[in-house]
Parts: C-alpha cells; structure tokens; sequence
C-alpha cells in the first residue's frame, strides 16, 4: 500500500486496466489458485469456490464496470483542469466504495465456502501467514529507510508518469519531498496486516469447528470485512487519515504543476481505458 500521492493511487489502480483486459475473463482462475495456495482447498471445496468465484464475475461485469465507466467519464472532464485535495480525496473515497461494494457481494459466497472448511485447513492458513510474515519482516531489516525510500519513488513515478508522461525535474521533486515528508510507515501497515490476520484465524475457526451455520458465518465475515474496511483502533484510524489527507494534498500539487499537453495526454490515458471497461463490458461469457 503505497499511497503518498492520493490520486496516484487511484492511477496505480487504472494503470492495471489494460491487464485487466487481458486477464479478466481469467480472474476466477487466478482467485482461485491464490485461495488455494492459502487454504489447500479439497476437491469438493474446488467446485463450490469456482462457481462462487465465476458468480462474483458476473455481478462484476454487470454492476461495477458501468460505474468504473462513469468515474473515467467524470475524472477526464476534471483533469484540464487544476484540483484541490478536497476534490482528490473525493475520487479517492469513490474507489474505496467501491472495492467495500465488492467485498459485501461475496459475503454469502464465502459463507458457503467458509463453512466446509476444516481446522487443518485454518492450520495450514496460519502456516501461510507466518511465511509470508517472515519473508516481510526480513524484507524490512534488509532494507534500509533510504533503500525504501528509493523503492518507492520509483515506484511512484512510474505511475505518474503513466497517466502524465514523462514529469519534468520540478515535478519529480514535488514526488521526492511528499515522500520525504510522508507520515507513511511499512511498520505501521505491517503491523495491521498481521492484526487482520489474527482477526482472520479467529473469525474462520468456529466455522471450521462446525460451529457457525451459512447465516452465522455471513454474520461473522460481514464484521471482518467492516473491520478491514474500517480499522477500529484509534490509533491507526488517525494515520490512515492523516496519511490519506497528505496524499490527497500531494497529488494536488503535482497535478497542478502539470502542463496542458501532460493533462491531455492523461485525459487520453483515461479515455483508453474507458474502452477497456467498455469492451469487457459488452463481453458476457
């Protein structure tokens, strides 16, 4: 989770549209094999997740895709134009509606899954989860801060400059002192992963107990989501806000340092990938 820039964030998002295209008929797939990875899956769960994975396609492409549409509408006729952070957050709250839209479709699929798991399934997803833990934090003491830094200015760039092109020193070192600045700490967020992934044990082993009916466990992943969603500590409700706040503020001023030819080129940017969701759209198998 990068987000120093607020709508740079949102152009990260856009800049997978065009993988999108090309994968999205494959995303079952690729969420199925990942699901797997983490809950070694039995043959019997195989089959209920696909054909919950594909049901959530469908309400995807017949929902969702029509209000990315509107937003890419909406964002092109904003960008000739200079922002405020106000305006930034806007968009960025939009996309967070959005991705709690879709997490609340798959409340009852996952249900229905959830409850045919078995406790050395909820062992091998704790396994999992303290692998990768392991591999993040040695990431973290390899890394030095500068080292990070360095990552993520690159990172950040090149999303810019995927919706901009090519940002001239000035603009480059608007990106550079937002992130010397930045509040935004991989501690933080790593420390709320593994929250989310206690929170996540917990929430799963009574219905691998054979506690929890189908409504029970949708009760019980609604408040896990809601939770992801909306972290309840205070502590990190105040950081994600004041980050979110300096991200909004970041991408106003590199936007308005923008040229006209570079905000045209990301209205042109924006405008392909309104015809991506377009096509994907139209497409209905």
């Amino acid at each position: 989770m990068i987000g120093v820039l607020g709508l740079l964030a949102v152009a990260g998002v856009l800049q997978a549209c065009s993988v999108v295209k090309l994968a999205y008929n494959q995303a079952p797939d690729l969420a199925y094999w990942y699901l797997d990875t983490y809950l070694d899956l039995t043959g019997e769960q195989s089959l209920r997740v696909k054909a919950s994975l594909n049901q959530l396609q469908a309400w995807h492409r017949q929902t969702q895709l029509p209000v990315y549409i509107t937003a890419l509408q909406k964002l092109q006729q904003q960008l000739p134009s200079d922002t405020t952070a106000a305006a930034a957050c806007a968009v960025a709250a939009d996309v967070r509606n959005n991705l709690g839209a879709v997490a609340r479709q798959a409340e009852s699929l996952a249900a229905g899954v959830a409850v045919m798991l078995q406790p050395t399934q909820i062992g091998h997803l704790a396994q999992k989860f303290a692998k990768t833990n392991a591999e993040a934090e040695d990431e973290l003491q390899d890394d030095s801060g500068k080292t990070r830094q360095g990552k993520r200015y690159r990172q950040l760039l090149s999303r810019a400059e995927s919706l901009y092109g090519t940002l001239d020193e000035p603009q480059r070192a608007v990106i550079a002192r937002r992130l010397e600045q930045s509040r935004f700490d991989l501690r933080v967020l790593f420390a709320e992963r593994q929250r989310r992934q206690r929170d996540t044990l917990q929430t799963l082993q009574p219905m691998a107990a054979g506690q929890s009916s189908p409504a029970q466990a949708q009760t019980a992943l609604r408040g896990l989501i809601e939770r992801t969603l909306n972290p309840m500590e205070p502590a990190y409700r105040r950081y994600l806000d004041q980050l979110g706040q300096e991200n909004c503020q970041g991408f106003a001023e590199l936007h308005n340092s923008t040229t006209p030819a570079q905000r045209s080129k990301a209205v042109e940017t924006l405008r392909g990938y309104e015809q991506d969701f377009r096509i994907l759209n139209e497409r209905k198998s």
